[in-house]
């Protein structure tokens, strides 16, 4: 199925502002189970889980920042 632009730009504000802030309080936690690593470890796994994050809403975001395709040429000038 596939999502119109209106309902993927809503999902993508949802994800944004309500399930990264979760997803960051659950990756800080996941890595304060365990002792402390070296800075560099540390800082890799954390590039690991933000990119690993988004990869299963890639089809959400993508073109999100272009002009919506399905709106008539008069109702892109609002």
């Amino acid at each position: 199925m596939q999502l119109s632009y209106k309902a993927r730009k809503r999902w993508s504000l949802v994800i944004l502002l309500i399930g990264l802030p979760l997803y960051i309080v659950a990756a800080v936690n996941l890595v304060d189970l365990f002792d402390r690593p070296p800075l560099w470890l540390e800082f890799a796994i954390y590039v690991g889980l933000g990119v690993l994050w988004i990869t299963p809403f890639k089809f959400i975001f993508k073109g999100i920042g272009q002009p919506d395709p399905d709106a008539r040429p008069e109702d892109e000038s609002r």
